[in-house]
């Protein structure tokens, strides 16, 4: 069937893809799967005590999840095909800003995951005239739980299935689906208003680009309440694929051992995260073994896409009998398919995924483009290291004269809420969107992503330093794990370090150096002197005005619960600014 409504999903699952498990989530220590009917039926009776509750068409519906259930699908469906507005919320961010979005978007029922979110919300949520009521998922004191939702629309079904179905024939695929609130590393949240067109246009088009369908099953723990797991949430979906929800962040590894998903979504940072855990791995071998290691690691950063020798090949092989296939067997050993987005990936890292035997695809994109603007293709003839990859089917982009990526398609945003002064700023008059990223096309068609235009910046040398470039090549090294480059009109380019105080620790240990704690350690001569070999190394790679001139290291790990990294894990430089200007002073303070 045609599908251009994102509820018109549910038919095409019935019709075309009917499964035991099209969704599963764990609950106390069990795994429970949701059949396509079940799946429908908790969807309808979903949609049917909304209405019964007078909730019409157009009404904005919160919800904030701590973690990713089968309930964020029913609820998500059950909103859509009523005509409401599904307005999802990160559960990491300020109050302030849950504060503003609740109040922004008009919303008139609150879905909570459990109690620690409807602690968070209660002081203020009671406040905003608009909630008439909060439902939460766990049985919470205090909170009505939300399968009330379900038994009213079970007790009422034949008052409103008819209701229903013409609700549904009515909606249009133009009809506005949801608002998503950017994360935002500075200033306040805005709404992003997007439609179903947007978002199925976007799910059909990459459905074609990657191999898992109908029968394979994927593992889901990006939040879903950001639009980049939300559209593949749907793509997969649309292409039959179960989908199991991981119970925590801290449980992903157990869970895919459990599962054996055949892919899955995930950031670079992730990503970076589980090869430092391999490499700390190997660093624990000894002998022979800890040489075929390294051998292979090396072996895979010079992997090709196409025109590998058989020489080569033949290495590779012996390496994956030894080495890579292990790596595989350690994320469940049926991983066909690695999707990433959200920042740019270290090329090494492709490199290293791809030789193993585990394909990563990256993508980019933004909320306001639903997300997918430009993503590697399965194809090795539509991918390029170091590149984002070809634009999306039926996107259009340009450069600006100063080097901007500007966007036009179904997929762009009509606007963002109650903001039409701030829509026109960055949706010119022929409707190009513009990004806030400069890039660049490789071979004609790869799009590369350099830097986020607001964040480059001018030495008083007059050069230019793209921050971001410099950073995802210092996040290459096993001994660092964030970096703020800093800088702007002052004479050399500085740092503020976040170590990967795991890899740091273990040198540590190897060096018979004794510390009370991070504090402590990165205080240390020898660690500081350890990281400067880091940097040293790394500032050959960049022009001289790009070198990092002094650093300073900081004990705290960076995270958005902290409020160093955005819930997308992007640097928030100004809290960032903000929270080490002292350190910033120390190295500026005194003459090159």
């Amino acid at each position: 069937m045609t599908v251009t409504r994102t509820f018109d999903l549910l038919e095409r699952l019935k019709t075309n893809f009917p499964s035991k498990d099209a969704l599963a989530g764990k609950y106390d220590g069990t795994w429970i799967k949701f059949g396509t009917d079940q799946y429908i039926e908790n969807v309808n009776n979903v949609s049917y005590g909304l209405l019964e509750s007078g909730v019409r068409k157009g009404d904005k519906i919160a919800t904030i999840f701590s973690n990713n259930r089968p309930e964020w699908n029913f609820l998500d469906f059950g909103i859509s095909q009523i005509g409401a507005v599904h307005v999802p919320v990160y559960p990491t961010i300020s109050d302030d800003d849950q504060k503003f979005i609740l109040e922004h978007s008009d919303a008139v029922y609150v879905f909570v995951s459990d109690k620690n979110i409807f602690n968070k919300i209660k002081p203020f949520a009671g406040g905003i005239t608009a909630i008439k009521k909060i439902y939460s998922i766990s049985k919470t004191e205090g909170a009505d739980c939300w399968t009330d939702i379900i038994e009213l629309g079970r007790a009422n079904a034949s008052k409103h299935k008819d209701e229903l179905e013409k609700i549904k024939s009515a909606i249009s695929s133009h009809d506005l689906l949801t608002i998503i609130y950017t994360s935002g590393t500075t200033g306040t949240p805005k709404g992003v208003m997007l439609t179903h067109n947007n978002l199925v246009t976007n799910f059909i088009e990459t459905s074609y680009i990657q191999p898992l369908e109908y029968g394979h099953k994927i593992l889901s723990f990006l939040p879903l309440c950001h639009v980049y797991e939300r559209m593949m949430t749907y793509h997969f979906q649309y292409k039959g694929i179960s989908i199991y929800y991981a119970e925590n962040p801290g449980a992903i590894m157990d869970n895919i051992k459990e599962i054996k998903p055949d892919g899955f979504n995930t950031v670079p940072l992730l990503l970076e995260r589980i090869y430092l855990k391999i490499v700390d791995i190997g660093k624990d071998l000894t002998g022979i073994k800890k040489k075929i290691f390294f051998w292979a690691l090396d072996l895979g950063f010079q992997y090709e896409l196409k025109g590998r020798s058989q020489w080569y090949e033949l290495k590779r092989k012996i390496a994956d009998t030894l080495v890579f296939s292990k790596w595989r067997k350690a994320i469940g050993g049926n991983v066909k398919i690695i999707v990433c987005g959200g920042s740019s990936l270290q090329p090494r890292l492709s490199r290293i995924f791809w030789a193993a035997g585990i394909p990563i695809l990256e993508g980019y994109g933004l909320t306001e483009t639903s997300p997918v603007i430009a993503v590697s293709h399965y194809d090795p003839d539509l991918i390029k290291f170091g590149a984002v990859g070809p634009v999306l089917k039926g996107v259009q982009v340009k450069l600006d004269e100063d080097g901007e990526i500007l966007c036009k398609g179904p997929n762009v945003m009509p606007g963002y809420y109650k903001d039409p002064e701030y829509t026109q700023k960055v949706v010119d008059k022929e409707g190009w969107f513009h990004t806030g990223d400069i890039g660049a096309f490789e071979d004609k068609k790869f799009l590369k992503i350099t830097d986020r235009k607001k964040e480059i910046f001018k030495l008083s040398s007059g050069k230019y330093i793209a921050p971001q470039v410099i950073e995802n090549k210092f996040k290459a090294s096993t001994f660092i794990n964030n970096i703020m480059v800093a800088g702007e009109n002052k004479k050399f380019a500085g740092a503020i370090i976040s170590p990967n105080f795991t890899s740091l620790h273990s040198w540590a240990l190897k060096h018979k150096i004794h510390f009370r704690d991070n504090k402590a350690l990165v205080q240390n001569p020898e660690v500081i002197a350890r990281i400067q070999e880091e940097v040293n190394e790394i500032n050959e790679t960049l022009g001289h005005w790009e070198h990092i001139k002094r650093f300073r290291l900081v004990y705290e790990e960076w995270s958005p619960l902290t409020g160093e990294l955005s819930p997308t894990l992007k640097l928030k430089r100004k809290a960032l600014y903000a929270k080490y200007d002292y350190l910033l002073k120390e190295i500026y303070g005194n003459p090159e």
